[in-house]
């Protein structure tokens, strides 16, 4: 079907089963659209045998009756012919919302769980509006160009059997506006996949200033970051006009030549009536079947934008799938005791060259504290990620319980770890909500899981100071608290549903006294548990809870064992090791 060649391009390599299953789904649709457009086209020769009729007819015999028959079946056919076009208009603008309802499941799936700046030929920051882009051009008109193409030599074919010339006149304008669409693609392509790198660079650069706002406003470089930001606006703007201007030129060019050969076959018409080659009503009749043969590619190349952008989305759309293919349904694990194993651990950060930890071995049993100490960019924090599996492992092993994170279920493995990161960021919503990930709190008890939590991060009567107590609004990113209050927020969003792990990421690095209190309160009643805890620190008070003591040197393992052997024996003879803890 044509509608295949306008998305998938040259590609023939094997697609995705999301998007295969998307195709089978949409086929439900289409058929009934071809169907419809079958008729619509059938039904849009209504006017042409209406001015044969008139012309060579009514006319000739100055028959009245035959004039209201035929204007009465012509408004029957033309309220049909509306009919239809509604309904496959409809039906394709329900084929863009059900491309949206499939994949944007899948493609928030890949976004939150693979990193922006992985490697790769697929780009999930703009797979959301690459979405819509397959969206728009299913509810535009584009599609309905694309069903009433094929019709275009059933009305060549009409007009050579009405006259030869009249024929060639159809096909050779046909070539014309073939040639311009042609043109018109070759000279769109390259602006379009410049556009699109430049579009993604500059929403990037939105993104990293719009969260270090506070940053720049407080080292006055709010001028610096607008004239950055409104460089690369320029950028775009400047080639979306120029994209803009060309592609309005071959749209104004086509639409220009179909009305000025509509006119010269209406004057070809004339001739061939005043030589008695054709009958009168064909001078009005070849004009529309002409108008109707070429409107399909009149409107594909005023579309062409439209439909270059959504092809370079299925491309994308395509890419993202291909290598983020599904995982297959996870055999249940029993709830994990908390065993934390590392053999080797070596990880490069997405988007970097070089790994941050260089082989990290240790073990950590249920009711140990483990803490991280080491001087900055020694890798703590790629540790905390690696822990909780937020980041992959490159080489070596992570284990909990015996079972690496991608022998669980994503959210399943989730629901047993509890993370603070360093940076702690919540969600638009209540305190409650934030504290619970957002679960529904009606079910399994998770309204008092929610105090209990907070009660364990020692929070509950920070908390109930809040206007609304728990259900007071955050904001987004928690913008309506502190950082203190954000942090023991998180604090209690960790400890929420008994995590077998527990890792935190400098957990007082915004904690006054009574928060270092609570921490190391929160730390001890978990050990008390069964939990297994591992702590990232520049403070001493964070670590004072631990069992073990973990040193990091540049991402190396420089000393791991009991924490008071390493504190007497090593830490001051290990420069960075005892800047972390000084």
């Amino acid at each position: 079907m044509q509608h295949r060649s306008i998305l998938s391009g040259s590609a023939r390599a094997e697609r995705p089963v999301e998007l295969l299953a998307l195709r089978r789904k949409l086929v439900g649709v289409l058929i009934p659209v071809a169907v419809f457009s079958a008729f619509v086209n059938l039904l849009g020769l209504s006017g042409s045998i209406y001015m044969l009729q008139v012309y060579d007819r009514v006319l000739p015999g100055y028959s009245k009756e035959t004039l209201i028959v035929l204007t009465g079946l012509l408004v029957v056919l033309y309220l049909a012919m509306g009919l239809l076009d509604h309904l496959r208009a409809s039906l394709l603008a329900r084929a863009g919302a059900r491309i949206q309802s499939l994949l944007d499941p899948r493609i928030f799936e890949i976004s939150v769980s693979r990193p922006v700046l992985a490697e790769g030929r697929g780009n999930t920051v703009t797979a959301p509006q690459d979405i819509d882009a397959l969206q728009r051009l299913m509810a535009g008109n584009a599609p309905v160009a694309v069903f009433d193409a094929p019709w275009l030599p059933v009305h060549v074919i009409l007009l050579f059997y009405i006259h030869w010339l009249l024929g060639l006149l159809a096909c050779g304008s046909a070539l014309v506006l073939g040639g311009l669409a042609v043109a018109n693609e070759f000279s769109a392509r390259a602006g379009q996949d410049k556009l699109r790198q430049l579009t993604i660079r500059t929403s990037l650069t939105e993104q990293a200033l719009r969260q270090d706002i506070d940053t720049l406003r407080a080292l006055g470089m709010r001028g610096a970051a607008r004239d950055r930001w409104l460089a690369l606006r320029t950028q775009v703007q400047a080639l979306q006009m120029r994209l803009t201007d060309a592609g309005g030129g071959y749209a104004t060019a086509s639409r220009t030549f179909r009305q000025l050969v509509q006119s010269l076959a209406l004057g070809m018409g004339a001739w061939l009536a005043i030589e008695g080659l054709v009958s009168a009503g064909t001078i009005i009749a070849c004009t529309i079947l002409l108008g109707r043969a070429l409107q399909p590619v009149d409107i594909l190349i005023a579309n062409w934008p439209v439909i270059l952008r959504a092809r370079q989305a299925y491309r994308n759309i395509t890419a993202v799938l291909t290598e983020n293919p599904a995982a297959p349904p996870m055999l249940p694990l029993p709830r994990p005791k908390g065993k934390l194993t590392l053999d080797g651990v070596v990880c490069v950060p997405p988007g970097a060259s070089r790994p941050s930890l260089r082989g990290i071995t240790l073990a950590l049993e249920p009711g140990q504290a483990l803490g991280v100490i080491g001087a900055s960019a020694s890798g703590k924090t790629t540790l905390a990620k690696v822990a909780t599996g937020a980041w992959p492992v490159t080489t070596g092993l992570l284990r909990l319980d015996g079972a690496t994170p991608d022998q669980w279920e994503a959210d399943a493995f989730g629901h047993h770890i509890g993370y603070l990161p360093q940076e702690v960021s919540l969600l638009d919503g209540t305190v409650a909500q934030n504290i619970s990930r957002f679960r529904d709190l009606g079910s399994d008890g998770s309204g008092e899981a929610v105090v209990t939590a907070a009660m364990r991060a020692g929070a509950h009567q920070m908390i109930l100071s809040l206007p609304n107590g728990y259900n007071t609004p955050v904001g987004s990113g928690g913008a309506f608290l502190s950082g203190g209050q954000r942090q023991r927020v998180g604090l209690a969003r960790a400890l929420f549903g008994d995590p077998a792990l527990i890792v935190l990421d400098e957990p007082n690095s915004h904690l006054d006294a009574e928060g270092e209190a609570a921490l190391y309160t929160a730390i001890i009643d978990a050990k008390a548990r069964g939990c297994s805890v591992v702590v990232m620190a520049h403070r001493p008070s964070a670590i004072s809870a631990c069992d073990l003591l973990l040193v990091l040197d540049q991402g190396r393992q420089a000393q791991f064992g009991p924490k008071d052997s390493i504190l007497r024996d090593t830490v001051h003879s290990i420069p960075r090791a005892k800047e972390a803890v000084s």
